[in-house]
């Protein structure tokens, strides 16, 4: 597996991590146990990058992140994040601690604020994420949704801490990011967090047969490729169940030719 430096903090975290979204929605045992069953497989493969949130299956995916991890928690990194409707000072502290207490952990890794909510003024929403880092809760901060501006908004709050990382959606089939955002972060040394680095399932037909053939690769793997090939960025695809995470792992085994990139991107 292959790692990246997440922000200036010198953390490596492993390029393709693995996101939980509808994770804790299941409606048998088995099917509960599979998405425990891919994280775990996971962890050994080398991902050590476990994203979840709050508001993922109403606190349920951070549940299934806690049984996947048990007896393996220093293998992980884990990061989770807090709701909009909680940037309130005292109500970021409260959903940190109920966080973790359903992943069953003393601290998180990376706590971040899953979407900006312009109602709520951006300092005392840091004040809290400061809070929660000094005291041990979590160790690192980030942003999630948070645009340029917003970000730079984020940065100049806090006093003692960084925003290390920006989680967006970035996919061959969604590339806003690339205009604006993504410059800043390599720029100032942010890591960006692509979340739906498939696309949401919409696997595009935009990869030549030729790359696909010539490195043995699915579109989804070319896809996952592709997304990383910035070293500021790290992605964390969903898998629900072993092969599919399998598939993913494997996606970054060996990196295309910058020629093949840029046909690719040309070609979106």
């Amino acid at each position: 597996m292959e790692y990246r430096t997440l922000g200036r903090t010198g953390e490596k975290v492993s390029t393709l991590g693995m996101g939980t979204w509808r994770f804790g929605a299941y409606h048998t045992p088995e099917e509960r146990q599979s998405q425990v069953a891919a994280l775990r497989r996971g962890i050994e493969l080398g991902m050590n990058l476990i994203d979840t949130a709050e508001t993922y299956s109403s606190g349920r995916s951070e549940e299934i992140v806690r049984d996947a991890i048990k007896g393996v928690r220093e293998k992980v990194f884990i990061a989770t994040k807090v709701a909009p409707g909680h940037l309130h000072h005292d109500d970021v502290i409260a959903a940190c601690r109920a966080s973790l207490q359903r992943l069953g952990v003393s601290y998180v890794d990376l706590y971040q604020i899953h979407w900006p909510d312009p109602q709520v003024p951006i300092q005392e929403t840091m004040s809290a994420m400061e809070k929660l880092a000094s005291d041990g809760l979590t160790r690192y901060i980030g942003v999630s949704n948070f645009s340029v501006r917003e970000t730079e908004g984020a940065r100049a709050a806090l006093s003692r801490h960084e925003v290390v990382s920006n989680q967006v959606e970035y996919s061959l089939e969604n590339r806003q990011v690339e205009s604006e955002l993504l410059p800043y972060c390599a720029r100032e040394k942010i890591t960006l967090i692509a979340y739906s680095p498939l696309a949401r399932g919409r696997i595009s037909g935009s990869v030549p047969g030729a790359v696909l053939q010539k490195y043995h690769m699915t579109p989804a793997q070319a896809m996952l490729n592709w997304v990383t090939r910035h070293e500021q960025v790290v992605a964390i695809p969903k898998a629900a169940n072993v092969s599919h995470l399998e598939e993913n792992a494997s996606s970054i085994s060996v990196r295309l030719e910058s020629a093949e990139y840029d046909r690719i991107s040309g070609g979106s």
